[in-house]
């Protein structure tokens, strides 16, 4: 998603001063992003998200008050915010608090210092509607939690899938491309991404990353042990 003119527009969020200051001189150095908002807590992430509907929110889970999980809840349960993207910001990787973001609609997260062309690379993915897996820290912090079944596994569950589906949500949750699905299926790159964006639609899953969890959590994939 982006404007007409291609701009991706980017909302901050961070309880640090300096920390927004540093992301906005980054993005807005780059071409075709445009940050148009900053936000001090989670409180004022959601209420701008809805004023502005950025491309991509990027989000600290730890601020005081509403924190960054409870913000991107908010995000992802409006209709208005359906095509933003958030991706979540954390000082270390294996955090609940992160799950939990990806869980309930986060597309993917960054840990903070994280080198800067990864993180306008970030913004770009998620903003053309790929979730941000790539890095494989994010299927690891999946399988960590996810594969403690703590709690009940989310009430869309697999039996909305054909078994092709079933097979392709297997192999997005294994990190594959639409392009390796494709070459590991025998089809082409289109049907792929076709029964990639069915699966999807039927879980009410607003990325890829969602995915991933679902296939954790319902034991389609498990995670490995050493």
């Amino acid at each position: 998603m982006s404007d007409e003119d291609g701009l991706i527009r980017v909302l901050l969020a961070d309880d640090q001063a300096l920390v927004r200051a540093g992301f906005r001189a980054l993005l807005d150095a780059q071409p075709g992003i445009a940050v148009v908002g900053e936000a001090k807590d989670g409180a004022e992430a959601a209420r701008l998200a809805e004023a502005l509907a950025p491309d991509v929110v990027l989000m600290d889970i730890r601020m005081p008050g509403v924190d960054g999980l409870e913000a991107t809840k908010r995000i992802t349960a409006s209709v208005r915010l359906a095509a933003t993207k958030v991706v979540i910001l954390t000082t270390f990787d294996l955090d609940e608090y992160v799950f939990e973001a990806i869980r309930v609609g986060a597309s993917g997260f960054l840990v903070k210092d994280t080198e800067p062309v990864e993180l306008v690379q970030a913004v770009r993915v998620v903003a053309r509607g790929d979730a941000l897996l790539s890095p494989g820290v994010t299927r690891r912090l999946i399988a960590e939690f996810a594969g403690q079944l703590r709690r009940p596994a989310p009430a869309a569950d697999l039996d909305v899938l054909t078994d092709r589906e079933r097979e392709v949500v297997a192999l997005v949750a294994a990190g594959l491309s639409n392009a390796e699905i494709a070459e590991r299926l025998v089809v082409s790159p289109a049907t792929a991404k076709t029964h990639v964006s069915r699966a999807m639609a039927k879980v009410n899953a607003r990325d890829r990353a969602q995915l991933v969890v679902l296939a954790y959590e319902t034991g389609l994939v498990r995670p490995r042990t050493n």
